[in-house]
């Protein structure tokens, strides 16, 4: 059974970093790629980031140069460093992971709100 546990969202002000955690079971790991999807209010769900078994990353650009996905096998942990954040980055995150020729999955989310 797969199951993808997000942690570390929370309210920040505009500026500010938070620190997101995915938790991953029932996967092999190490060959998925993992990554982050993220749905404000209204809109439709939208890719992050991503990072595959090679460490190769991929970004939304509205995130570039602010957010940093990474991951650690052993732990079986994607991790998602949000920088320099925006009220506009306000959603939903949600653990995302996939691997050609099977189904992908989310985990539950986490809330992410950026307001002063």
């Amino acid at each position: 059974q797969v199951q993808l546990v997000e942690s570390g969202g929370g309210l920040v002000q505009p500026g500010g970093a938070l620190r997101l955690s995915c938790a991953a079971s029932g996967i092999m790991f190490s060959i998925n790629t993992m990554g982050w999807y993220r749905q404000a209010p209204g809109k439709q769900r939208e890719l992050v980031a991503t990072i595959n078994s090679g460490g190769g990353t991929n970004y939304a650009y509205s995130v570039k140069g602010r957010f940093t996905v990474s991951r650690d096998n052993p732990k079986k942990m994607v991790y998602l460093q949000m920088n320099s954040l925006k009220p506009e980055d306000t959603a939903v995150y949600y653990c995302y992971t996939y691997l050609p020729g099977y189904r992908p999955y989310w985990g539950q989310g986490t809330q992410v709100t950026v307001s002063s």
